[in-house]
């Protein structure tokens, strides 16, 4: 801003152009910093519930920083994100500490009675945090189903885990394909002869991955880039004499069998990563897809492919062998699905002997979550309506009084009649709720490949189901990974850079919010956007291959 060039650059563009010193520019991003939290603030005061994601992140100079992410659906029906903090946790970085931090937040913005969920990965920490927050809660009695829903594990962390496992049981052919690469992107040179050998066989991908080992989404990426360049990797050894990274056909074999294992998993990866459509509705669908994959591969004729089965099967008995309450909910709050899902795969994920079991609890706990709605509706429209008397009677108090001994007895019409009979009727409960109806009418019918509007179909339909529409706002409202609080970390690592590492952690959490904010406020989201949250979260480095060299 106060750069000499700069400055030249600005007034040739602009001959109006006046110079502006570092502390304006700092007072101005503060001011509106100021006045989009206040429209923030006004925005998440709707009839809503509110689920959060968090994380932490260490910036390059140590400093940890912890992102809050409210999620919830706005009046239009439109699933809303929104940073809501991101701030220094100085250490111990315990489950206490982050649990305090957490609250303050809450406090702040207004919303300690409104939070529904809380997304986290598996971290131990995490496991105190959310701990010490339900105690918390739940004296205040502001969680609902007895805080059932409250802990939400990031299904993207437990895949990562699952996966981790299973790729454990594929021997050194991951290392050999690694180190391979790594020797490769050492030197220009290498490059170069590698990218002839490619020419010469027409290959048409011009990249190799290299993965981070602890995020097996990379690793897969890594090897099924890898795959695609198996035959130039022997005859590149032939004129390299230090390249001693060519895997056998049988372990080449081996990686093409695991990419395709892999790739489901990937896929799904993908699919609930997305922060900008609901994800507790679609998982449960792909649950049941896993458990099916596991169970086929479980008797795979490839011997690494059964090892690998055992190992991510037992993975996932460890998390998910018991009935998840959320993914539940969600999917029978999805009119493709409603009880028809549970019905059919609880068998698949369970077993036929627990089955029957975890479906009547999860009916148990569906109706128990409903009935709360139910009375909290009771109790506000109550509320509506006494509003609506004590209004209409002091309107009418000061006018009737100085008409009182003039006039005649009021006589009702018919229409105003009618509209008392209705009135008594609307009081009268219903025979049968809102849930019932809905359980009972049969599922939306669309093509398997279809991609249903929900929150459309809740929007169009909240008129007949009145109670039960705003709890399916609060349950398809709640992320099922972390996904975007990670993504936020990518812009974190952009604002604290080594030119502006002194900045202070008040301005790095107006920078970051105020951007956040403004870009959802005025629509200035980039098309690619969410891709972009989903590939930051993928850590990995991309080898391009030179397109053009002298022979």
């Amino acid at each position: 801003m106060e750069h000499v060039v700069f400055n030249k650059f600005m007034k040739a563009v602009s001959p109006f152009y006046k110079k502006i010193n570092r502390q304006t520019v700092k007072e101005d991003c503060m001011s509106t910093y100021t006045i989009e939290k206040r429209k923030l603030k006004s925005l998440l005061k709707g009839p809503g519930r509110i689920s959060i994601t968090t994380d932490l992140w260490k910036s390059g100079q140590k400093i940890q920083y912890m992102v809050v992410t409210g999620h919830f659906i706005d009046s239009d029906w439109v699933l809303q994100k929104r940073v809501l903090n991101f701030c220094n946790v100085p250490p111990p970085h315990t489950g206490v500490i982050i649990a305090d931090a957490l609250s303050k937040c809450f406090i702040d913005w207004g919303i300690e009675n409104k939070v529904s969920s809380m997304t986290v990965d598996n971290a131990s920490y995490n496991d105190v945090c959310i701990r010490r927050l339900r105690e918390d809660f739940s004296l205040r009695k502001r969680l609902s189903i007895g805080g059932k829903i409250f802990h939400v594990r990031c299904c993207a962390h437990i895949l990562n885990l699952l996966v981790q496992d299973g790729l454990g049981q594929l021997g050194g052919v991951i290392d050999v394909v690694r180190e391979g690469i790594k020797y490769l992107n050492n030197s220009e040179s290498r490059l170069i002869e590698f990218a002839k050998i490619k020419k010469q066989l027409q290959l048409p991908s011009r990249k190799l991955i290299l993965d981070c080992p602890t995020r097996w989404n990379s690793t897969y990426l890594m090897l099924a880039s890898g795959l695609e360049f198996k035959d130039v990797f022997p005859r590149y050894a032939d004129i390299d004499p230090g390249f001693h990274y060519v895997p056998t056909d049988f372990e080449w074999m081996k990686v093409e069998e695991v990419c395709k294992f892999l790739g489901i998993f990937h896929e799904i990866t993908d699919m609930i990563s997305g922060s900008e459509y609901p994800t507790s509705n679609i998982f449960l669908v792909e649950l049941y897809r896993i458990k099916e994959l596991l169970n086929e591969k479980a008797l795979d004729p490839f011997e690494h492919i059964r090892a690998m089965t055992g190992s991510m099967s037992a993975k996932f008995d460890k998390y998910w062998g018991e009935s998840n309450v959320l993914l539940s909910l969600g999917a029978i709050l999805d009119p493709r699905y409603k009880m028809f899902l549970i019905n059919h795969a609880f068998p698949v994920i369970y077993g036929e002997d627990a089955a029957p079991r975890f479906m009547a609890e999860i009916r148990d706990i569906l109706y128990e979550l409903f009935n709360e709605y139910v009375d909290c509706h009771v109790v506000s429209h109550s509320e509506q309506q006494r509003q609506v008397v004590k209004k209409r009677q002091n309107e009418s108090s000061t006018s009737s009084s100085k008409k009182q001994k003039m006039t005649a007895p009021t006589v009702l019409t018919g229409k105003e009649k009618f509209h008392m009979h209705v009135s008594e009727i609307d009081r009268a409960p219903p025979e049968k709720s809102d849930l019932d109806v809905y359980l009972e009418e049969s599922r939306y019918a669309c093509d398997a490949k279809a991609n249903l509007d929900v929150l459309g179909w809740w929007k169009g339909e909240r008129l007949r189901f009145p109670i039960l529409s705003r709890m399916a706002a609060d349950i398809l409202s709640v992320p099922v990974t972390t996904v975007a609080s990670e993504s936020t970390f990518s812009a974190g690592g952009r604002v604290i850079d080594d030119r502006r590492a002194s900045m202070s952690v008040e301005t790095v959490q107006m920078l970051l919010c105020g951007n956040d904010w403004i870009r959802s406020f005025h629509g200035l989201k980039n098309k690619s956007r969410e891709s972009l949250d989903v590939a930051e979260s993928i850590t990995f480095e991309e080898v391009e291959l030179p397109e053009s060299f002298n022979d």
